[in-house]
């Protein structure tokens, strides 16, 4: 039997109130019955409900990284609280016994071997399902669309910037929230972000050199957007092939959605991967109208940084399962890794989890930069690019962590080179580190998030973790 471990049983819950509910039936009593199969492959039992007849929760291991869970209750979640219930049973050490697996349970499992030795079969025999086929008419339809769009906002920021931000008005602003919906027309969903960012910013009601500051720097991204966004389809125009573009992040800046199967016809997937989540953030991008989950993970063969995102469309947050900080190591069968720079995005689709050992926390310590010069010179490199996150992360080496007479801190490198620490997010962590003991402030590993202030020109610096020697302290999570 696989280890089974609360921190991965949180992460499949579609949401906290599931993870309670499921721990509130373990603690009550709920279960009559608790088995695991003989071939220990399957956990089962019974659940009392609200009516007579309990309910027959499973979970059904024989596939470590893809189980499969059932329940005869009517909840539509998937998990439902029940499942959770078990399997919180089973990691908190509850006696299960030994029993024959349900006959119905068999039956499903027979039936489900059998349609993956029949997709065995045709992969073998190369009678696999061909890949989807595009339909080139409509996608030329639709990049002269998009071209024609990136013409309509290239006008519209013209215009903007001739009569000058401080001139703009309330019906100016009103035009470019019509122009955010005209670009949903256009099949521009990043100009739809961009602009709308725009529009938030010289709506604000802050100090206005602070704000014509953001709104130029915004004006500056959606320039370049404009220009290698049109560069880009052009180019695209001209290939026979229509192909995408694996290296740079210009496809999803015009709102292509990457499936799997695509990025891994790319070459942009590898086998048998450990990661290791070091912070987590759940935010509010009114921008993007959606909330996001967005997790930093170490890869452990190689030291990258990583990063996973969920988005949550308002209209949608309640129906999606919200993301979560993840304390264990994932094992990951297959792991897709977007087009990208510094920090890659990733998928995976299932895993499998382990505890994180000392060793792995000696491992992650030893990637950490040591060099300051060399770190702001890749970041440097990264915001180089307007169309590249502004907000790289990387793991870098603490000599020490010092304050100055007026309690600003710094973190310092052997080499004497200091690096300022400020908040960059609506969530403070810069003076959590005055709580944590000295020891855990020198010859330490530090995961930082850097942001390049428009307004002085220096780069600023947000820590969201501490690798100790023992443990990993998150400040975001």
């Amino acid at each position: 039997m696989i280890e089974i471990t609360e921190s991965w049983i949180d992460s499949i819950a579609p949401n906290s109130s599931a993870v309670k509910n499921g721990h509130d039936l373990v603690k009550k009593g709920k279960f009559t019955e608790l088995h695991l199969s003989n071939d220990q492959q399957v956990l089962f039992g019974s659940c009392a409900g609200s009516g007579k007849t309990p309910y027959s929760p499973s979970a059904d291991f024989v596939v470590p990284e893809k189980p499969v869970m059932r329940c005869n209750c009517p909840s539509r979640q998937i998990p439902c609280k029940h499942v959770l219930g078990l399997l919180y049973a089973y990691a908190g050490g509850e006696n299960f016994t030994a029993a024959e697996m349900p006959e119905d349970l068999a039956a499903k499992r027979e039936k489900a071997e059998k349609r993956e030795e029949k997709k065995a079969k045709e992969a073998a025999a190369g009678t696999a399902p061909k890949p989807k086929k595009v339909n080139k008419s409509a996608l030329k339809k639709k990049i002269m669309a998009q071209l024609e769009g990136l013409d309509v906002l290239e006008k519209l920021t013209h215009s903007l910037i001739r009569r000058g931000l401080g001139t703009l008005d309330a019906k100016e602003l009103k035009n470019i929230q019509d122009h955010v919906k005209q670009m949903g027309s256009y099949y521009l969903n990043g100009a739809q972000i961009q602009l709308r960012k725009l529009q938030m910013i010289l709506a604000s009601r802050g100090d206005k050199e602070d704000t014509y500051t953001a709104a130029t720097e915004q004006l500056g991204v959606i320039h370049a957007f404009i220009k290698k966004g049109r560069a880009h389809l052009k180019a695209k125009l001209e290939d026979p092939e229509l192909a995408l573009d694996h290296e740079s992040t210009i496809e999803e800046w015009l709102g292509h959605a990457w499936q799997l199967s695509e990025l891994k016809d790319a070459g942009l997937s590898s086998s048998e991967a450990e990661l290791i989540q070091l912070s987590f953030n759940s935010y509010d991008d009114p921008s993007r109208q959606e909330f996001v989950d967005c997790g930093y993970w170490m890869q452990m063969d190689s030291g990258e940084i990583h990063y996973t995102v969920q988005y949550r469309p308002y209209k949608a947050a309640k129906l999606m399962r919200e993301e979560d900080s993840f304390f264990d190591a994932a094992c990951v069968p297959a792991l897709y890794r977007y087009p990208g720079d510094l920090n890659r995005r990733v998928r995976f689709e299932s895993f499998s989890t382990r505890p994180v050992e000392e060793q792995d926390i000696a491992r992650i310590r030893k990637y950490a930069a040591s060099s300051y010069a060399e770190v702001v010179k890749m970041v440097k490199n990264q915001l180089k690019n307007p169309l590249g996150d502004q907000s790289p992360v990387m793991l870098i080496h603490a000599d020490r962590i010092v304050s100055d007479e007026e309690g600003r801190l710094f973190i310092a490198d052997a080499h004497g080179e200091t690096l300022e620490l400020k908040d960059l997010t609506e969530d403070s962590t810069v003076q959590l580190l005055k709580f944590l003991p000295d020891d855990s402030l020198r010859d330490t590993a530090v995961l930082v998030m850097f942001d390049h202030g428009l307004a002085s020109g220096r780069l600023r610096v947000q820590p969201l973790s501490i690798v100790t020697g023992r443990e990993i302290i998150r400040l975001l999570y």
